[in-house]
């Protein structure tokens, strides 16, 4: 093991925990990793992978993480590929034809890759040796990042009948520790956790009004050296301070999801290049991002959890040096925050009209998430994880993801595409072409309605176009995502299910304001900070930790909410002009609470009402407050 460890990895001893962890699943046992970030977590799998025959399969959601871990493993000689949304039709096939011939070692996939029932039928076919699960908190319905594809693993595992499965994850409660641990069948002493104490990290939480804010976080980067990252919760925040810094001769650039692809990569590389000082960044940046120097992360608004704040701070002085960690801790924030907490529960009649029109469907039947989403106005990730709790039930089993419409133009006369081909194959083609819908200068293509039509599967006709497009005789373009699912067994009383499932989503509600309410804690907390963080996550510290606030001498502040202002008169006759204009999309008192709050619903953004200048006015109320007076309307 030593000798794989130093020729493979060039490491001559293991850190903290990994030799526990690595020994757990070479002797055949699954296990649990709590390290915090930066704490060694990939090779507690990749070297298992190395040293036991058979495929390692590595779960993770983050596309960057992937590509830079393979990369690294491919320097190294180790056979590892990924499959992502980024490959082509060629790395796709490449990738599966050296997994086919058990070319690799590791594959790395992201966990909405087993909705997919051709890929889980291929990994039937092959020994999974370890599945690897990064980022495993998001199993837990309790966690704080829970994600519905994560719950659906553990039941994978178990139909694939692997013989050791890996956790790991730097941000696991005791509570969500317990879940992962019953989901996988992990033994308590296979549960390897470390400290969350980080000594160089200096913790302090600066109360401050909204107006004194930005002028403090210029204050604070003056006094800092290094790299820094600045936290926000809204996009339209996050340019808005990065211009704000720029203009104040502090090197900022903005990150969100808002903004191209190939735009975030360039400020990215800029940060970690040095080239840029200052990322001021939603919750998209950082995840899989190793920048061992970065001395400072300010929270520039109140963070959801103590997780998320926990997992963002470690990204900070990972190469051991000193670094501040500071949260300006904003009353007004609360008001966002818990509306964005409300605005994702759906209420019971919508739920119900998802269940209708999801189990009336057949037996066999696809759906658009996307249409699902908007006709029973429930945001996407909210459809997917009621879809989740039906499979989990054993209700629904998913066949997997396809695309409703092939767009193709013709680059070759058609004499020239048939030229030297099988007459099968030429029969194929022509009935494809002979099938597609003229507009434009573009024939359209229906896959799955050919299918019936010529009695050929689905699967053969898409590949005859992918390979017309391979070969340079067709343009394609592909849209309209469907999901495939099977129905296991009668759901039952469909009025009852919906009720549970609405209990379901109002528990996790109560369970997002309490990690809200935890966060409030931190600032009040009297004691030391460092403790109060390592006590979340079932840590004791045997004494205080002598480089935070408290222990500094800084007293505890409570953060306090700012009073509730009073509606004004031409706010109310605007929300009653708008109820008068019936749109449909704010047909009951939520949907128009949470349209007036400024919170985009799946109906309303396809009706284009966020361009309505009543979108977000009552954003300042709390959503309670707002709701009394949609109910009025």
């Amino acid at each position: 093991m030593l000798d794989t460890l130093r020729a493979e990895f060039g490491h001559d001893c293991f850190r903290d925990g990994q030799e526990q962890v690595v020994r757990a699943l070479l002797d055949g046992r699954s296990a649990l990793a709590v390290f915090p970030t930066g704490g060694g977590k990939s090779l507690c799998y990749q070297l298992p992978a190395v040293l036991l025959d058979g495929l390692t399969l590595v779960v993770s959601p983050l596309i960057a993480l992937m590509r830079d871990q393979v990369d690294t493993l491919t320097r190294r000689g180790i056979p590892a590929a990924r499959l992502d949304s980024t490959l082509d039709a060629d790395q796709l096939r490449d990738v599966y034809a050296r997994l086919d011939a058990g070319g690799l070692k590791l594959l790395y996939v992201a966990p909405e890759r087993f909705g997919n029932e051709l890929f889980r039928n291929r990994l039937k076919r092959l020994f999974v040796a370890i599945v690897a699960i990064d980022e495993a908190h998001c199993i837990s319905e309790w966690g704080h990042n829970f994600r519905p594809d994560y719950l659906k693993l553990a039941l994978m595992c178990r139909r694939m009948k692997v013989p050791r499965v890996l956790c790991l994850t730097a941000t696991a409660t005791p509570k969500v520790a317990r879940d992962i641990r019953k989901a996988f069948r992990i033994g308590r002493a296979d549960h390897t956790q470390l400290s969350f104490h980080r000594p160089n990290l200096d913790l302090r939480v600066t109360p401050c009004t909204q107006s004194e804010r930005k002028p403090l976080l210029l204050e604070r980067l003056r006094e800092v050296d290094g790299a820094a990252v600045v936290y926000v919760t809204r996009q339209e925040t996050a340019e808005e301070v990065a211009t704000y810094l720029a203009k104040n001769g502090i090197q900022a650039q903005a990150y969100h999801a808002g903004l191209p692809a190939d735009f975030r990569a360039t400020v990215q590389n800029r940060f970690m290049a040095g080239e840029t000082r200052v990322i001021v960044a939603t919750i998209a940046f950082g995840m899989g991002i190793d920048k061992s120097n970065i001395r400072a992360v300010f929270h520039y608004n109140l963070p959801k959890s103590l997780e998320n704040h926990t997992q963002e701070i470690g990204r900070a002085g990972r190469d051991g040096e000193y670094a501040r960690c500071e949260m300006l801790a904003c009353g007004e924030d609360l008001t966002v925050l818990e509306n964005f907490i409300y605005a994702d529960a759906p209420s019971s009649r919508a739920l119900g009209n998802l269940i209708d029109r999801l189990l009336r469907l057949g037996s066999v039947f696809d759906v658009s998430p996307y249409e699902l989403s908007t006709i029973c106005d429930i945001r996407p990730g909210v459809v997917a994880t009621v879809v989740t709790y039906l499979e989990i039930d054993g209700v629904l089993d998913a066949t997997g993801t396809f695309y409703s419409t092939y767009r193709l133009r013709l680059l070759q006369p058609l004499e020239k595409i048939f030229a030297g081909r099988a007459a099968k194959e030429r029969k194929l083609m022509q009935q494809i072409l002979d099938s597609g819908e003229k507009k434009r200068g573009w024939l359209y293509i229906y896959p799955s309605i050919l299918t019936e039509k010529i009695g050929v599967q689905r699967e053969k006709i898409v590949s005859t176009l992918n390979s017309l497009q391979t070969a340079g005789d067709i343009m394609l373009s592909v849209w309209g995502v469907r999901q495939g699912y099977r129905l296991r067994k009668d759901p039952g009383d469909l009025g009852a299910l919906t009720s549970a499932l609405a209990e379901k989503f109002r528990t996790r509600e109560a369970a997002d304001l309490a990690r809200l309410r935890q966060v409030l804690g931190l600032s009040a907390h009297r004691g030391c900070l460092t403790g109060y963080l390592t006590k979340h996550f079932g840590e004791a510290l045997e004494a205080p930790c002598g480089h935070c606030d408290r222990c500094r001498g800084r007293a505890a502040t409570v953060i306090k909410r700012p009073k509730i202002r009073r509606i004004q008169d031409e706010e109310i006759a605007a929300v009653r002009t708008l109820m008068d204009e019936k749109h449909a999309a704010l047909g009951t008192p939520r949907q128009l609470a949470r349209f007036l709050c400024g919170m985009a619903s799946p109906a309303a953004t396809r009706a284009r009402l966020t361009r309505n200048a009543a979108f977000g006015m009552l954003a300042d109320l709390p959503f309670a407050e707002v709701m009394i007076i949609a109910e009025a309307a």
